[in-house]
């Protein structure tokens, strides 16, 4: 056992007014919303690399965390460090967990040495997971860090790359099935490339949809029956990702025959690099039907880069959920904090605040956006927006060709004028939620 976050309460809710730094103001999860807990709305996890692998670095910099678990370089310390994990689980009360391989696990001298590390420590986690009540959101497999993914895993120009890719994943998904993972996800975090000089494009794309499909097949032939994910991601760390955004990977994912078999875990910091909103990114996978689960961040809108910070704007948040309610909730999918503490911020006691600041912003969002939905007026007006095509006439035209629409103009009887979008009213109308 460790100490590390000795002298450290569970969190409990408290109300609107209570007082500190460490108790729930808005979220209580045993609070009904639209007929459910907000635990099993929300679906909290946390993220085992930012809080527990990162040491404080940035690019300019070094370590600052010094924590009981470093150097990360042997399983006793990784022991600790899981150890360290399940206390602040039990302390904030969140019911899932998210981790890449090599979070919880020291790197081998060989493959072999670090696939035996990642079911050590799975076995070190099983019985704390029964302990806790705490389950497994997501598992997925670090192929960006270490050197030899320079060039991409599946994407890599080298052939006995993607089989170590192959057999990193194929390890990965079977410690995620052993911990009853609820989802795996695949992050390309260097599927990419940096100069079209030495990059073969369409071989590289060819790569990456058979090895997803490799992907499919394993989880059918061990039985796990979750959710596979792509997170979509543009650029950093490579000029150009093959998983750019929501639409990219829809796109790829009907080119090898995987879109009704894959969905996407949509990331805010992802979505603002993109050039989109979070709500938009969520949207697009809801009227795709590819809405697989989140990680819940903010980006410093004046760095420009991926900063994961912890999300404390209401009213973004309100309108991812709103999204996420629209397309009736997380069903395998949940809320992962894919966030971390700055680097100057030391003192586990950070840690822990920096969590429950950012449920309690994700639950006062959910709550807005359930009482946007259950109020009707904000669809109500979407909706008259579009009455015009209800009518029989226009569905007729719809499913005619383009002489039977362009007839409408010709024969005089159509000068249409333009209608207020009513953008700032309908701006308003959200606001009042909050």
């Amino acid at each position: 056992m460790t100490d590390f976050f000795a002298g450290i309460d569970p969190v409990r809710y408290g109300g609107p007014e209570a007082d500190g730094d460490l108790a729930f103001r808005h979220y209580d999860p045993e609070e009904v919303v639209l007929g459910k807990p907000l635990k099993d709305h929300l679906r909290f996890a946390a993220a085992y690399w930012h809080s527990f692998a990162w040491e404080g670095g940035d690019p300019f910099g070094g370590q600052t965390f010094l924590r009981p678990w470093h150097p990360q370089d042997d399983m006793g310390r990784a022991k600790i460090k899981a150890d360290a994990a399940f206390e602040m689980f039990r302390i904030l009360g969140v019911p899932f967990f998210c981790f890449h391989d090599a979070d919880v696990r020291p790197e081998g001298a060989t493959f072999a040495e670090s696939r035996d590390n990642l079911f050590e420590i799975v076995d070190y986690f099983g019985p704390k997971m029964e302990e806790t009540g705490v389950k497994l959101l997501w598992g997925t497999a670090n192929l960006f860090s270490h050197r030899r993914w320079m060039s991409g895993a599946a994407t890599n120009p080298d052939p006995d790359i993607f089989a170590y890719a192959a057999a990193t994943v194929k390890a990965c998904m079977e410690a995620t099935h052993r911990l009853g993972g609820q989802n795996y996800v695949l992050w390309g975090g260097r599927e990419g490339y940096e100069t079209l000089l030495n990059t073969d494009m369409g071989r590289e794309r060819r790569q990456a949809g058979r090895f997803l499909q490799m992907v499919c097949d394993h989880a059918d032939r061990i039985g796990f029956d979750g959710t596979i994910l792509i997170e979509p991601k543009p650029q950093e760390p490579t000029k150009h990702q093959y998983d750019y955004d929501v639409a990219t990977v829809y796109g790829f994912l009907k080119d090898f025959g995987l879109e009704t078999r894959v969905k996407v875990n949509i990331e805010q910091g992802h979505a603002i690099l993109a050039g989109h909103s979070f709500e938009h990114e969520l949207a697009l996978a809801r009227e795709l039907g590819i809405l697989g689960s989140i990680d819940m961040n903010r980006n410093d809108y004046q760095s420009g880069w991926d900063t994961d910070q912890f999300p404390n704007n209401v009213p973004e948040v309100t309108l991812a959920y709103y999204e996420i309610l629209r397309a009736g909730g997380f069903t395998t999918g949940g809320t992962n904090f894919d966030a971390k503490l700055r680097r100057q911020s030391l003192d586990p006691v950070d840690l822990i605040a920096a969590h429950v600041g950012g449920m309690d912003t994700c639950a006062a969002g959910l709550k807005a956006a359930a009482r946007m939905l259950e109020d009707g007026r904000l669809e109500a007006a979407r909706a008259e927006r579009y009455a015009g095509w209800e009518s029989a006439e226009a569905k007729a035209m719809l499913d005619g060709d383009l002489a039977g629409a362009a007839a409408r103009v010709e024969a005089g009887g159509v000068e249409p004028e333009p209608r207020s979008g009513r953008q700032e009213r309908l701006e308003n109308l959200v606001n009042r939620y909050l």
